[in-house]
């Protein structure tokens, strides 16, 4: 969103309090131009043509590339309207937008604080922070836990609703107590979406998100962004892409923009059958520890409510063994057994195969995808059946 850096001008001026689903399909566009496409392609170039000084948006393709410059625009509209001062920049993957954040911003003898409960690759980060001096701090999501260890520390890292256990915590309060400290706050935003919360109004310093989920929801990209507010932080974040050449792909970057179109069509389908299907699923006696943060008896709804337009399209709960599990799995017709979450198709896994998540072996995390509501609901409900002892 940042137009100084990326020469690029402002598309349609979309009007104040323009509805989510407008602001999806319209988000990015350039400029109209006649016999021009609405959505330029992908511009495929290492190099730029570039006489006399180094001056322009764009000099070489590892630094900017005009396709990056729409989404970025894309992203940053929806993650932070009508905020100007806002910039969001793109990455390879959701790890390489996470890693940014976190190797930008921290230097020896700083400490972070890091959810217990969150994304399976922390620990794996947690390592690389701690051989570079930096002290790392643990607690978990729910019940703003993460407040008891914040003394003193650099950067507060919050994941809510957490992956995969969909605890809540109150951003709001967290950002006010870190901000009260010097901390700076970024927050994952990848399961809720920037059409399911919005981290900066809530007081956070960054917005860092893996577009491979729900905001590009096919299953075919891999992308990450961070969108932030502070011109300092995000230059350090800029310079980290430079150095570490975490970028996207240009091909890449256009699929992302086109899938965000539908972004709030499909946000609205999956969030209402992932509703349906947890209502269903709590009146099964073979499911515990059921959890989606839109069901008004969740321990997270009322928090959620308060800072979530919506609740997100993933659902967990466990069954009784790791073999009832596998047997559940192997009975859906229209889930497929895959990780990640947020596409179009519905997925679902016994998380605890990967060994790096604390939830009991017969775990699920079910990824609620555009199916129509009733013919998914039978399926798992046909599914349980099938697959008890």
């Amino acid at each position: 969103m940042n137009d100084s850096t990326t020469g690029a001008g402002h598309g349609s001026v979309l009007p104040d309090g323009a509805g989510d689903g407008t602001r999806a399909v319209r988000a990015g566009l350039p400029e109209p131009v006649k016999h021009e496409p609405t959505l330029p392609g992908p511009v495929f170039a290492a190099h730029f043509h570039l006489p006399g000084d180094p001056t322009g948006p764009y000099t070489y393709g590892r630094d900017e590339n005009p396709t990056w410059t729409l989404l970025e625009r894309a992203i940053g509209e929806l993650e932070a309207p009508g905020q100007d001062d806002a910039e969001t920049l793109v990455f390879a993957s959701g790890m390489a937008a996470i890693s940014s954040v976190l190797f930008s911003q921290l230097r020896a003898g700083d400490a972070v604080v890091l959810p217990n409960d969150g994304y399976q690759a922390l620990p794996l980060v947690r390592a690389q922070l701690e051989t570079y001096g930096i002290e790392v701090r643990t607690a978990p999501t729910g019940g703003d836990a993460q407040l008891d260890v914040l003394d003193g520390a650099r950067l507060l890292w919050i994941e809510t609703p957490s992956n995969p256990g969909l605890d809540v915590c109150d951003v709001r309060r967290l950002a006010e107590a870190a901000h009260a400290q010097g901390a700076l706050v970024a927050v994952d935003n990848t399961l809720a979406t920037p059409l399911g919360q919005r981290p900066l109004e809530l007081g956070a310093d960054f917005a860092v998100a893996s577009g491979t989920k729900q905001l590009t929801g096919h299953g075919d990209v891999l992308l990450g962004y961070v969108t932030g507010r502070d011109a300092e932080a995000m230059a350090a974040v800029r310079r980290w892409r430079k150095i570490a050449g975490a970028i996207p792909g240009p091909m890449e970057a256009w699929l992302a923009h086109r899938s965000i179109a539908t972004l709030q069509l499909r946000v609205d389908r999956q969030n209402a059958t992932a509703l349906a299907l947890a209502q269903a699923l709590r009146e099964r006696p073979e499911v515990t520890g059921l959890r989606y943060p839109g069901l008004p008896d969740d321990p997270s709804h009322k928090i959620a409510s308060q800072q979530m337009r919506r609740y997100g399209c993933v659902v967990s709960f466990t069954l009784p063994t790791r073999a009832h599990a596998d047997r559940f799995l192997d009975a859906l017709r229209l889930v497929d057994d895959a990780t990640s979450f947020g596409g179009v198709r519905s997925t679902a896994e016994r998380r605890g195969r990967w060994g790096g998540d604390a939830v009991p072996e017969g775990f699920i995390r079910f990824s609620v995808g555009a199916e129509d509501p009733e013919d998914l609901v039978a399926d798992v409900l046909r599914a349980l059946a099938g697959s008890a002892a």
